[in-house]
């Protein structure tokens, strides 16, 4: 297989096509130019969001953590965790891989909203990484889905459709895509340049940055994949206000999920792409890319961690896609992932 997708003419008229039209004008899409444009929508709706702050307001944030409990006074609807933590400490700022705000889990580049609120930072090594572990298990799909875009270049148009929500003791994190490919087993080969990618893009340590944006803001993102676009109105219901979606952004790449997500793509450590079944739904047949790894902090044997790689090959059944052939897991992980 040549390693991934983008050329782009017909994007304003796919939404307004009968079906039968999609996949020809699906064919003159290419990966590298939908992945440009969503990433300029997201750009021009954070600026958007952005202006609507108006007059700073200043809120207190009760840090409580080492080296010491203290007091910080930042921009309230701008300033982020990952912003408080340059104030404290640069271990802070690299280790932490999720923050708690007022007792919920947080992203650490999500913009603080209270007039005050209580801060605490989680790592790999807490005592009870329940939360850490779920957000990098989903942190490690947003990255496998952003790599299987980019591995096909131009040769052939990506579709992702979704990922469950993250299960650690599943033994792999996964992704489910369509690719205009009849009966495809990867080699041993393809999947070694797979996890080099996987391992690139957490050399890059780009972040994890969150967004919730219009229902409206998210159908025109998502307009070319198929997948995505019939996902977006039962994820926008299923929110606080009934119109919202969240997405995140990982360099270029822009994709939904409800989160929260890790600090940074650097989190990842020892990571392998160990396999792709081909599975079964009722839109037709998908691809799961499945694989396991390691917070970049935390170290196991060749031998241990090949037994995880072993586990990881079998097909992981998670998510309805899988069992029912329902193309709903991508709303499942956006609503109570």
């Amino acid at each position: 297989m040549s390693m991934m997708a983008l050329n782009f003419s017909c994007k304003a008229l796919l939404a307004s096509l009968p079906q039968k039209y999609h996949k020809r004008c699906l064919s003159q899409l290419t990966n590298s130019a939908v992945c440009r444009r969503r990433a300029l929508l997201f750009d021009e709706e954070e600026k958007r969001q952005r202006s609507l702050v108006g007059r700073v307001q200043k809120m207190e944030v009760n840090y409580e953590g080492a080296p010491e409990n203290c007091t910080l006074v930042m921009n309230q609807h701008l300033s982020t965790p990952h912003d408080c933590a340059k104030h404290l400490s640069e271990a802070i700022l690299q280790k932490a891989a999720l923050a708690e705000v007022d007792g919920r889990p947080w992203d650490m580049h999500r913009p603080l909203s209270a007039d005050s609120c209580t801060l605490r930072y989680l790592y790999f090594k807490d005592a009870e990484p329940f939360a850490v572990n779920k957000a990098f298990w989903r942190s490690c799909s947003l990255m496998l889905g952003a790599v299987v875009e980019e591995a096909f270049k131009d040769q052939y148009y990506v579709q992702l459709h979704s990922f469950p929500s993250p299960n650690v003791r599943s033994g792999s994190f996964l992704y489910d895509v369509q690719l205009p490919l009849d009966s495809w087993q990867p080699t041993d080969q393809e999947l070694r340049v797979l996890s080099g990618m996987m391992r690139r893009l957490a050399q890059r340590a780009l972040p994890f940055r969150r967004l919730e944006v219009p229902q409206a803001v998210a159908l025109e993102m998502f307009a070319e994949n198929e997948f995505k676009r019939s996902q977006v109105p039962s994820i926008a219901q299923q929110s606080e206000t009934g119109d919202r979606v969240t997405v995140y952004r990982c360099g270029d790449h822009v994709d939904l999920s409800r989160g929260p997500a890790i600090s940074h793509t650097g989190l990842l450590g020892r990571c392998s792409i160990c396999a792709v079944h081909r599975i079964e739904a009722d839109s037709g047949p998908l691809y799961r890319f499945q694989g396991v790894a390691l917070p970049s902090d935390l170290m196991l044997n060749h031998f241990a961690f090949g037994l995880l790689e072993d586990r990881a090959r079998h097909l992981n059944p998670s998510g309805s896609v899988a069992a029912s052939g329902r193309g709903d897991t991508a709303a499942a992980e956006a609503a109570s992932g």
